[in-house]
């Protein structure tokens, strides 16, 4: 048994290629199913079935149409209400994939028809948890419905120590969620592998004997996810088409500055640095990334058209990225320089500074800033409660443009963790008529460089 990870750092989810050397089980398969094709062409094997551990709520599946791509059985639990065709499977179900044997494993908990598979090959043993035991961790269990989240708590610490129990300590253990996704109920470990072994040592659902605890202790740190989770299901349910992956041809000036003088929206894809130093006036920077889609997804209203404008090879990796979220084929002006691509478009700046420009901006004192100047600070509300910056003001970013009519007035001097989300949210302020100060610093820094903090434990703002 050979087993081959596909990772999609941008939503923090593996997919895995599983082969005896002739035939394979591809498990949890992202939209872009060209990635799990040419796995399986390099390893020199057919794709006989697709599996899916569940109904998943952060991306879009590329299950179905790789199983009809290549006459594979597609493996689904029987208890999902899909509008499809596949083959039912249900928990204690055993089949035959190769020399493969795969056993399907009720795990509740992530969702209600959650499922794990336990792949064996003459005594080695590997188990694909999806949105079940993670490293470290399990899947959150909150996406369902908030009166399920109580039951599904307790469904998860019961189906992970089922799991490992029948799984065994020697099986190599491969989760789709826990490598970034939000659909982890904990930070990820931070592991590129373990075992199940490991984690009956490690992994605080199999270690704390106290299942009212653990029921706690997990439904306390649930934090915000993202909102174009709330499409994810259903999209999946209905059966998602195939990948829509070309780049369009580039808009002219002409239709680019229309657009940008009717309010379109227009999403930079430049690093932070060259958007704050000169972009289109109205555009939105979302500096192109891993945390890219993610924060798209979140904080653009959902159904909306916009406009792509950077690299060619920028624009190229965003249209993969937001396919996998059922954002399809946006149109694009390519190119990096903003005079050049609509010269009579009109163009907008905004300082940057890291914190030792702050303090200069600040004479050096937080509190009774002149002009009635803020601190925004636009991270999410549990990173807020935390620690601060004294006197910081939280609006997070994923909830701004729900609530520009909360944000103080005067000039606003926004931050986050690290640069990446007070970019997007200085460029939407903006885009509002905001007098706006990028921090690009991350925040860990802040106390050092001198900026008064309040560790004091508050209601988020």
């Amino acid at each position: 048994m050979e087993v081959i990870v596909i990772e999609t750092p941008q939503l923090g989810d593996r997919s895995y290629l599983v082969h005896d050397g002739s035939v394979a089980l591809v498990i949890d398969p992202q939209r872009d199913t060209d990635r799990v094709e040419a796995a399986a062409r390099a390893a020199g094997v057919v794709i006989t079935h697709v599996a899916e551990t569940h109904v998943h709520n952060d991306y879009l599946s590329g299950g179905l149409e790789l199983a009809r791509a290549h006459h594979a059985s597609y493996l689904v639990n029987a208890a999902d209400a899909v509008a499809f065709e596949r083959v039912p499977i249900t928990g204690g179900q055993t089949l035959k994939v190769g020399s493969l044997t795969v056993k399907a494993v009720a795990t509740p908990g992530h969702t209600h028809t959650h499922l794990s598979f336990i792949v064996d090959d003459g005594g080695k043993r590997a188990v694909f948890s999806g949105g079940s035991l993670l490293y470290g961790s399990v899947g959150r269990t909150d996406l369902v419905a908030e009166a399920d989240t109580v039951g599904l708590t307790h469904d998860q610490y019961a189906s992970v120590r089922r799991l490992a129990a029948e799984a065994g300590p020697d099986a190599a253990l491969f989760p789709t969620h826990g490598f970034g996704s939000f659909c982890s109920s904990g930070p990820a470990s931070g592991a590129g592998s373990s075992t199940i072994g490991e984690q009956l040592t490690a992994n605080h659902a199999l270690t704390d004997p106290d299942e009212e605890h653990f029921v706690r202790e997990l439904m306390g740190n649930l934090t915000a996810y993202p909102s174009y989770y709330a499409h994810m299901g259903a999209a999946n349910a209905q059966g998602p088409g195939p990948a829509q992956l070309a780049v369009p041809e580039s808009l002219d000036a002409g239709e680019l500055a229309r657009r940008l003088d009717e309010g379109e929206w227009v999403v930079d894809l430049r690093r932070r640095v060259a958007f704050a130093s000169n972009h289109f006036r109205g555009a939105v920077s979302f500096e192109y990334g891993n945390s890219f889609s993610t924060y798209l997804g979140w904080v653009m209203p959902w159904g909306g058209q916009f406009t792509l404008v950077g690299s060619r090879g920028d624009v190229e990796h965003a249209i993969r990225d937001l396919t996998r979220l059922g954002i399809e084929s946006p149109d694009a002006a390519v190119g990096t320089d903003p005079q050049s691509l609509a010269p009579t478009a009109a163009l907008a700046s905004y300082p940057r500074v890291g914190w030792d420009g702050v303090l200069e901006g600040w004479d050096g004192v937080l509190e009774g800033l002149a002009g009635g100047d803020t601190v925004l600070d636009v991270r999410r509300a549990d990173e807020y409660a935390r620690s601060r910056v004294a006197g910081a003001v939280n609006v997070p970013l994923h909830e701004l443009l729900l609530r520009l009519d909360e944000v103080p007035a005067g000039r606003l001097w926004i931050h986050c963790g690290s640069g990446y989300r007070s970019g997007i949210a200085a460029s939407l302020l903006q885009r509002a008529g905001r007098d706006v100060v990028h921090i690009d610093a991350r925040f860990h820094d802040a106390e050092a460089a001198g900026i008064q903090m309040d560790w004091s434990r508050a209601i988020p703002g």
